[in-house]
């Protein structure tokens, strides 16, 4: 048929040709058996599929920001203080609770793990702990999470950011499959970037300081994401002492040289190897009480934005095609798996070997041998019963002559 045929009045003459094209294409196919098996491999019509049948639709905006952090550090405060910052320079934000444990929020969401998951009811119906609870709600949540991407999507045209708190154990959310899921499912979609909050007071001791660095570290080439440092609670503790440790080495060295333990040794033994690692994050001093650094916070999330779009995408393009190419390569293997298999069988009518048949004919032998078993169990008894008998037979005869002997 003529690619144009769309635009052009079909003739009725073109009909007899098309038929006896049809019928000379048949008959060289039966001529030629090779010809006929790359036409039925044609009509096949297997297109390649890959996970996400192509690659999303990405949009520049708006820019996802996961806050985590350590029990007790203030993600919670902190992300009220975030959304009075939106709304005070109308700033147009999105706020997604993903903890189903808390009981209430100092601020009003716009999508609420809670309104789908109830967390007691979990715990109750699969027996349960705290923890437990927490991530069964996360991974049940995550199974419908495609749907909260779409009413993103939906609105995308008129957001800016779009804040997520998580639950208070931060491992749930790090390390489960369903906080993989969640974090996935935003980067390929839109900028993520990821605000660790960390508990300046606390951190002023060289081992938790070195303990959230690590944990820090982990968390990003866990996610592959932009990670922020942010140190919360800056208005009772300053973070310059942080910030020294982070550019200095010999600096850590010196305040962790006071203590003599195990853990201060192996604290300043990780601090050398964490020292390249410092070199590729953005640090940040807030305090969500006073709302101090939250317009420097929201340029490092501007920065980590940038770096996200000319590094980061970059990378998760690259996963994903190498997905694509593996997915492509075991499509094409199989497709030429299923041609040989054509070109073997040239055609004719090929009979799959399930085992079944086998599996029968050894149930069936295995039925007659035991028939067989109970034939010669049943010979052997008859055979043992009449041995039996004949020498009853000769000890009741003794008997008979032992009473007669002995008889009066």
């Amino acid at each position: 048929m003529d690619a144009d045929n769309g635009s052009r009045d079909p003739k009725i003459d073109d009909a007899p040709m098309q038929m006896d094209s049809g019928n000379s294409s048949a008959a060289q196919a039966k001529d030629d058996p090779q010809e006929e098996l790359s036409q039925n491999m044609n009509k096949l019509h297997i297109e390649g599929s890959s996970s996400g049948n192509g690659s999303p639709s990405f949009r520049r905006k708006p820019v996802i920001i996961i806050v985590v952090g350590m029990a007790g550090s203030g993600k919670t405060t902190l992300m009220h203080r975030l959304v009075c910052h939106t709304h005070l320079n109308n700033i147009r934000g999105y706020v997604i609770n993903l903890d189903p444990a808390v009981m209430t929020l100092p601020y009003g969401v716009n999508i609420d793990v809670r309104d789908t998951v109830k967390y007691k009811e979990v715990m109750k119906q699969f027996n349960l702990g705290p923890n437990g609870g927490i991530l069964t709600s996360l991974n049940l949540f995550a199974t419908r999470f495609d749907e909260v991407i779409s009413v993103i999507e939906r609105r995308a045209d008129q957001l800016d950011y779009v804040l997520v708190d998580t639950p208070g154990q931060i491992e749930i959310f790090t390390w489960s499959a369903s906080g993989a899921i969640i974090t996935e499912a935003f980067a390929s979609t839109f900028p993520t970037v990821v605000a660790y909050v960390v508990d300046t007071p606390r951190s002023a001791d060289p081992s938790t300081f070195m303990s959230n660095m690590l944990y820090a570290c982990s968390i990003l080439y866990k996610t592959r994401l932009p990670l922020i440092l942010t140190f919360n609670k800056v208005d009772v503790v300053a973070h310059q002492f942080a910030l020294e440790w982070m550019e200095d080495f010999e600096a850590f060295q010196a305040a962790a040289s006071s203590d003599h333990s195990y853990t201060s040794t192996l604290t300043q033994s990780l601090s050398l190897v964490l020292d390249e690692f410092y070199n590729n994050l953005k640090s940040v001093g807030v305090s969500a009480v006073s709302g101090v650094g939250m317009e420097a916070f929201f340029k490092a999330v501007e920065a980590s934005a940038d770096e996200y779009m000319e590094t980061y995408k970059a990378d998760l393009d690259k996963r994903r095609e190498e997905r694509q190419r593996l997915e492509e390569e075991r499509r094409k293997e199989n497709m030429d798996k299923l041609r040989k298999d054509m070109e073997k069988s040239g055609g004719e009518t090929v009979v799959l070997s399930t085992g079944l048949k086998d599996k029968e004919t050894g149930k069936s032998k295995n039925i007659m041998g035991e028939e067989d078993e109970d034939e010669e169990m049943d010979d052997a008894d008859d055979d043992d019963l009449e041995i039996y008998t004949e020498e009853e037979d000769v000890i009741d005869e003794d008997e008979d002559e032992e009473v007669d002997r002995f008889g009066f």
